[in-house]
C-alpha cells in the first residue's frame, strides 16, 4: 500500500470514528445517559404548600396581641377628710390635673385648730411637769433615805411623761403640716387622661366600706396588648410604629407602642422556647407591651391580632388565592409559565396567569393556569416536558446537565477507539490540522505522519502500523 492510500485510510477512519462519537453524544443527551428522558424524575411540590398566603403567619418581627380595655385607675379618698363635693359624673372627659373632688376645707380648718390645740396642750402638760420635778429634787435633798426613794420614784414618772408628751408634740406637728397642706390643695385631681367611670356617693361608700370613690379608663375604649420575650426584646421600644394585622381578614391598622412592661408575665400553656422542658431555666421569659391604634374601626373587644415593627412595608397589597415566589416562573419569550405534573405523572410546561407583584417579599399572584392541589418542580436548566414527576426526593435522578463532562467511565473503549479522542487529537494528544495537511505536498504530508506517530519502516520499506491497518482492512 502506497504511502497516500495509508493517509486516507488514517484520515477515513477518523471521520467515521468521529460521527459516530458526535452522533452517540447527542442521542445521550436528548434521551439522558442512555435512557428515555421519561425515565428522569423530578421532584415536585403541592402548590398549596408553597402558596405564601396563609391565615395566620408569625415572622420574626410579629408579635401575637389582643385587644382589651384601655388601662383603668382607681381613684381613692382620704377617708380621715370630709368630702364635700364631687365634680365629675360617669362618663366625663378628664384631663390629667383635673379637679374630681373636694374636700371640706371648714372641717379641715377645724381638725387643724384641735391638732394646735393639742400640741399647746402638751407643752404646758411639759412645763407643768418639769416644775414639780424641780421642786420634789429640793424636798429630796433634806429628806431622809426613805422619803428619797419615794421622791425618786415621782421624779422619773413626771420624766416619762415628758418624753411621751415630746413624742405626740412631734406627731401633731406632722399632722398640721398636713392639715396646712390639705387647706391648700383640698381637692383629688386625675392622675391620667381618660374618661370617669363607677363614680360612688359618700353614701354606698360607706355602704360598701373602701377607699375607691371613681375610676378613670385611658382615652379610647380599648387598647392592644401584646406580648414579646426575651429572645426578640431588642425589636420593642416605647414609640415604635407598628402595624396591626387582623388574623380573620387583610384588615390593618397602623399603631404605636405607648408602653413596655418589663415585669414577667405570667405563661399561659407551653413556652414555645422550652422545648417541653418543665425546667424554668430553659423557658423563655414573657412580657406585655401597649399599643394605641389610629383607629378602632373593625376591632372587638377580645379579637386577636398580630403586630408587626412598621419597617415601611408595603400593606396595601391584599393577598388571597394562589401566590408563588417568583422563582418559580420561567419565561417563554412574553408568556410566564411552570414546570407542572400532568394528569399523567409526567412534567409539563404549564403556562401561568400573572398579577400583583410583592417586591419586598419576592413573591408574585397567580390568576390563572394552576391550583391549589397541582405540583410543580423548582426550575433546573435539566428540566423537560415529558420527565417524570415524583414527591419522594430519595428517586430524584441526577440532572444530565449535572454530570462531570470529564466522565468519561461508560465510554466503550474496546477495540482501540481509546486512542482517538474527541478533539481530533492522536494518541499522544498532537493535534491533527486538516487545513495544514491541505496545504502540504505528498512528501511533506508522509514526513508529518511519520513524525506524528513515530513510524519506523519495515524491510519491505513500509512502515509496520500502515503493514497492520491493511491486514485489518483487508480482513
Amino acid at each position: 500500500m502506497t504511502t497516500k492510500k495509508r493517509i486516507c485510510t488514517v484520515i477515513i477512519v477518523l471521520v467515521i470514528v468521529c460521527a459516530v462519537c458526535v452522533g452517540g453524544f447527542f442521542v445521550w443527551k436528548k434521551t439522558g445517559k442512555g435512557g428515555s428522558k421519561s425515565s428522569q424524575k423530578v421532584y415536585v411540590q403541592k402548590v398549596s404548600s408553597l402558596n405564601t398566603v396563609s391565615d395566620f403567619k408569625l415572622s420574626n418581627c410579629s408579635f401575637l396581641g389582643v385587644v382589651e380595655a384601655q388601662e383603668s385607675v382607681d381613684v381613692k379618698y382620704d377617708s380621715s377628710k370630709t368630702v364635700d363635693e364631687i365634680l365629675v359624673k360617669d362618663g366625663d372627659s378628664v384631663k390629667k390635673g383635673d379637679k374630681l373632688l373636694t374636700y371640706d376645707v371648714e372641717a379641715i380648718n377645724l381638725q387643724l385648730e384641735q391638732a394646735k390645740l393639742e400640741v399647746e396642750r402638751l407643752q404646758n402638760e411639759i412645763a407643768s411637769n418639769k416644775s414639780q420635778i424641780a421642786e420634789l429634787e429640793k424636798e429630796k435633798k433634806n429628806a431622809d433615805q426613805d422619803a428619797a426613794v419615794s421622791y425618786t420614784t415621782q421624779i422619773l414618772s413626771l420624766q416619762s411623761d415628758n418624753a411621751k408628751n415630746e413624742y405626740d408634740i412631734k406627731a401633731k406637728n406632722v399632722e398640721i403640716k398636713k392639715l396646712e397642706a390639705s387647706t391648700k390643695n383640698a381637692y383629688v385631681t386625675a392622675s391620667i387622661d381618660g374618661t370617669v367611670k363607677n363614680v360612688k356617693t359618700v353614701d354606698k361608700l360607706q355602704q360598701d366600706g373602701g377607699d375607691v370613690i371613681m375610676q378613670i379608663t385611658e382615652e379610647g375604649d380599648y387598647r392592644i396588648k401584646g406580648r414579646f420575650n426575651e429572645q426578640n426584646s431588642k425589636d420593642i421600644m416605647q414609640g415604635a410604629s407598628v402595624i396591626v394585622k387582623s388574623r380573620l381578614d387583610d384588615s390593618t391598622w397602623k399603631g404605636e407602642i405607648t408602653s413596655v412592661d418589663t415585669s414577667p408575665q405570667k405563661n399561659s400553656g407551653d413556652d414555645i422556647y422550652s422545648f417541653g422542658s418543665s425546667d424554668e431555666m430553659s423557658q423563655s421569659s414573657n412580657y406585655a407591651f401597649y399599643v394605641k391604634p389610629e383607629s378602632f374601626d373593625g376591632l372587638m373587644l377580645g379579637q386577636h391580632v398580630l403586630i408587626e415593627i412598621d419597617n415601611g412595608q408595603d400593606t396595601s397589597i391584599n393577598k388571597t388565592g394562589i401566590w408563588l415566589y417568583s422563582d418559580f416562573i420561567c419565561k417563554d419569550g412574553k408568556k410566564n409559565y411552570v414546570w407542572a405534573k400532568d394528569k399523567d405523572g409526567k412534567i409539563e410546561k404549564r403556562y401561568v396567569e400573572i398579577g400583583q407583584k410583592d417586591e419586598d417579599n419576592g413573591d408574585c399572584e397567580i390568576k390563572s393556569g394552576l391550583e391549589k392541589g397541582d405540583y410543580i418542580a423548582y426550575p433546573d436548566k435539566s428540566i423537560e416536558e415529558g420527565m417524570t414527576a415524583t414527591t419522594n426526593e430519595a428517586d430524584v435522578s441526577v440532572p444530565p446537565n449535572d454530570l462531570d463532562t470529564n466522565d468519561n467511565s461508560d465510554a466503550d473503549t474496546e477495540g482501540g477507539d481509546e486512542d482517538i479522542a474527541f478533539d481530533g487529537s492522536g494518541e499522544d494528544g498532537m493535534a491533527i490540522d486538516e487545513d495544514m495537511l491541505a496545504s502540504m505536498t505528498d512528501e511533506e504530508i508522509e514526513e508529518y505522519f511519520n513524525k506524528l506517530y513515530g513510524e519506523e519502516e519495515n524491510a519491505d520499506g513500509e512502515n509496520a502500523d500502515a503493514a497492520d491497518a491493511d491486514a485489518a482492512f483487508a480482513e
